[in-house]
């Protein structure tokens, strides 16, 4: 699985965070997500998933390898 993480669409809800806490993270300043792994395990992708399903902004992005 490869992640794209479309910043400028992100509106800082923190779902993502709340999903896949190992691969998102939300910065201080505005709280506008964070990439932290392109690439994750196959034990995260369940989450990633997740992530991507409730993300309001739609801006979460998968390719399946």
């Amino acid at each position: 699985m490869h992640v794209v993480l479309d910043e400028p669409k992100c509106v800082a809800s923190g779902q993502c965070v709340m999903a896949a806490p190992d691969v998102f993270d939300q910065r201080d300043e505005d709280g506008i997500a964070i990439l932290l792994d392109a690439n994750p395990g196959e034990e995260l992708h369940a989450g990633v998933r997740e992530a991507a399903a409730i993300c309001p902004a739609a801006a979460i992005l998968l390719a399946e390898k």
